[in-house]
C-alpha cells in the first residue's frame, strides 16, 4: 500500500496496553490507525506519535464507546477524514473484580455499560459504516473457561460480546464483512496486573503449558492476520489467544 491508498482502521482502547500495541502493528501493516482513547489525552498522543515517527498515518478521536452521541461522532469524523472504514477493532474495556455475593451494583452496571453496552454500540455503527469486505473484531476472554471466583461480572460482559459477534456475524451476510472476537489469556498488561501479588502472577503462568504470560505483540499478530488477507475465511470465531491456558 502507498500513502494514498491505505485501508483504514479503527482501534477503540488505542492507547491501552494490547491497543497500543495492536495500532503500531496496524500502521506497520499499512493501515491509517484512527486511535480511539477514553479519557487520557496524553497517552494517546504519545502512541499516535511512535506512528507518524514510523513514517504511519493516524489521528486521535476520544469517545466514551458507552454514548451512542459520542459513537456516531467519531464513526462520522473517521468517514470525514479518510472517507472509509475498513477494519474495526474494539478492544477498549474494564475489568474490575469482585465476588457475586459482594457486587457493588454500581459497579456492575459500569462494566456492563463499557463492556457489553459500548460493544453493541460500536457493533452498531460499525455495521453502517465499514466497507464491503471490511473486518470487525471485539475482544473478549479466555478467562470466561475459567469461571474464576471475583470474575463474575466481568465474565458475563465478555460472554455477552461473544454473543453479540456470532449474530452481527449473520447480520452482515452478503457483505464480504468478516466479524470476530479475540479472547486473550493472561497479558500483564495495567489492566491485567492491577491488585495481583507477584505469587498470584506466578500462578497464571504455571496455567499455561507455555508456562509464561503471553504477550500484547501475541494479540496484536492475530488482530493483523484476521485484518488481513489471509484472514478472510475466518468468520463468527472466537479466537482464543492463551498458550493453552483455556
Amino acid at each position: 500500500m502507498t500513502k494514498d491508498d491505505r485501508k483504514v482502521a479503527l482501534v477503540t482502547g488505542g492507547s491501552g496496553g494490547i491497543g497500543r500495541v495492536v495500532s503500531l502493528r496496524l500502521a506497520k501493516d499499512g493501515f491509517s490507525v484512527v486511535l480511539h482513547y477514553a479519557g487520557n489525552a496524553e497517552k494517546a498522543e504519545q502512541v499516535a506519535n511512535e506512528i507518524k515517527a514510523a513514517d504511519g498515518q493516524t489521528v486521535v478521536i476520544q469517545a466514551d464507546v458507552s454514548n451512542e452521541t459520542d459513537v456516531e461522532r467519531m464513526f462520522k469524523q473517521i468517514i470525514d477524514t479518510f472517507g472509509r472504514i475498513d477494519v474495526v477493532v474494539h478492544t477498549a474495556g474494564i475489568m474490575p473484580v469482585m465476588t457475586i455475593a459482594e457486587t457493588d451494583l454500581t459497579v456492575f452496571d459500569r462494566i456492563i455499560s463499557t463492556n457489553l453496552r459500548g460493544t453493541l454500540i460500536v457493533f452498531k455503527h460499525a455495521a453502517k459504516n465499514v466497507a464491503e469486505g471490511g473486518r470487525i473484531m471485539a475482544f473478549s476472554s479466555s478467562v470466561i473457561a475459567k469461571s474464576f471466583p471475583t470474575y463474575g461480572p466481568y465474565i458475563a460482559s465478555k460472554a455477552g460480546v461473544e454473543g453479540l459477534v456470532h449474530v452481527l456475524t449473520n447480520e452482515l451476510r452478503g457483505r464480504n464483512i468478516t466479524v470476530n472476537a479475540v479472547a486473550p489469556g493472561p497479558i500483564p498488561t495495567e489492566l491485567f496486573l492491577k491488585g495481583k501479588s507477584e505469587a498470584r502472577i506466578d500462578e497464571f503462568k504455571e496455567m499455561s503449558p507455555l508456562e509464561r504470560l503471553g504477550q500484547p505483540e501475541d494479540i496484536a499478530g492475530v488482530v493483523s492476520f484476521l485484518a488481513g488477507p489471509d484472514g478472510g475465511w475466518v468468520n463468527g470465531q472466537v479466537v482464543r489467544v492463551n498458550g493453552g491456558f483455556a
